[in-house]
């Protein structure tokens, strides 16, 4: 099988191989982020001001880490594969001790639950980063064009939202010892699969000369880089700003039921899930950038409609969840693609992906702090509070959760346009 520049060569066998590792690490990702809490508030009596500033510096300890966890990734792929491998077998271990240190602590007392913690947050979040690094590194190695580019990521992608969908059912429906041992089988099946998964290409970067292999700081020496990461936090944020929000508009504005909830987000979750191939294909129409900014102008439509919703509208809701799902599906599948492309274009695919992807992630994660750290107390200055029924505090809820998100995406839209869109030959 060729491992050229094709997109003909990366069928369905070649995806699931490469991308079933996405099933577990984001499988394990939504307890991580949303249980834990809840977790130790409830079950051990942990004090939610404790809790969240020991949350707020171990994920800031997994941010500043991930461009240094970046360049390891690079140098693993200098000597061989085989090494990346083993030291991905090796990150899966310590994410499973992990996880299990930090849901069935041995301790009881505050004091040593914190630290005990503390200590497994590092722990886990690190092998969590490490391992996802060298898998979208891998993923970027396999080269291709625009189209296989697209299906690549849309593989990995989208088997990480069957885990997410799992994830979100498994701890209510079996509990978390289940849970746990589903994630194990997961992530063992992950590796092997990636074992069997399409080599990478072979160092072919033109920039692998003396002081700069594996450089924590090349990626930002790269002017298509710097253009891809603005249009990508600046539309990361207007992606996270609703997810925080979400349960407040629904709790506030649409008041709806308890019950409406996971359907909502089944609603959302499946429908990104069932719109990759819809968006690979468009990929293989009209090119990786404009299928992102049909995304968007999608998402901005959606979010438009939802601004008019009110009590009692919920089927409206689930169909405007069902709609940002599909436009969730090209931010899933698109930017990571473009990524790659861009390594290309600058001589670096083969030798840095590593560097780029620790950024990359360190973004990401940046996006989520700056959308609870600035959406939440501006709610709260302007009025609102959790509960409230006053129509003012109301409309400023609803503009938070739907028009400045458009704004966002109108602005990223607009980046995407002059930045990269008519840049492209």
């Amino acid at each position: 099988m060729s491992h050229g520049g094709g997109s003909t060569g990366f069928g369905w066998r070649e995806g699931w191989r490469y991308g079933l590792m996405g099933l577990p690490l984001a499988f394990v990702a939504l307890p991580l982020y949303v249980l834990l809490p809840n977790h130790y508030a409830r079950s051990f009596g942990v004090p939610l001001a404790s809790l969240g500033l020991l949350l707020l510096g171990a994920r800031l300890f997994d941010a500043l880490i991930d461009p240094l966890l970046g360049r390891w990734s690079d140098r693993l792929f200098e000597r061989s594969w085989r090494a990346v491998l083993g030291a991905a077998a090796f990150a899966a271990v310590m994410l499973g001790l992990g996880f299990v240190l930090l849901f069935f602590p041995p301790v009881r007392s505050l004091d040593a639950l914190l630290v005990w913690a503390g200590a497994s947050l590092v722990l886990t979040y690190a092998a969590f980063s490490a391992l996802s690094i060298m898998h979208q590194s891998w993923g970027a190695m396999l080269g291709g064009d625009e189209l296989q580019r697209g299906r690549v990521v849309a593989w990995r992608e989208g088997l990480g939202l069957v885990g997410v969908i799992l994830a979100s059912i498994a701890p209510v429906a079996l509990g978390l010892p289940a849970t746990t041992a589903i994630f194990f089988v997961a992530i063992a099946g992950g590796w092997l699969a990636w074992t069997r998964a399409r080599r990478p290409l072979r160092r072919t970067a033109q920039s692998a000369g003396a002081g700069q292999s594996g450089s924590l700081w090349l990626p930002w020496s790269r002017a298509p880089f710097r253009a891809l990461l603005a249009v990508f936090m600046v539309n990361g944020i207007a992606s996270a700003v609703p997810a925080t929000l979400l349960l407040f508009f629904v709790q506030d504005r649409l008041q709806a039921l308890p019950a409406a909830e996971p359907i909502f987000l089944a609603a959302y979750f499946c429908s990104a899930a069932a719109s990759m191939p819809l968006w690979v294909r468009l990929v293989g129409r009209v090119g990786l950038a404009r299928a992102w900014g049909w995304g968007m102008v999608l998402s901005m439509s959606v979010f438009i409609f939802a601004a008019s919703l009110g009590v009692g509208d919920t089927p409206a809701f689930v169909v405007v969840c069902a709609l940002s799902g599909i436009g969730l599906g090209a931010d899933l599948a698109v930017p990571g693609a473009l990524l790659a492309g861009s390594m290309a274009s600058s001589g670096d695919q083969g030798a840095h992906e590593g560097a780029y992807f620790g950024w990359w992630n360190f973004a990401t994660k940046l996006n989520l702090a700056l959308a609870a750290g600035l959406a939440l107390p501006a709610l709260g200055v302007l009025g609102y509070v959790p509960g409230s029924r006053d129509d003012a505090a109301l409309a400023t809820l609803t503009a938070a959760y739907c028009l400045v998100p458009c704004a966002l995406k109108l602005l990223a839209a607009t980046l995407l346009y002059t930045l990269i869109i008519r840049r492209t030959p």
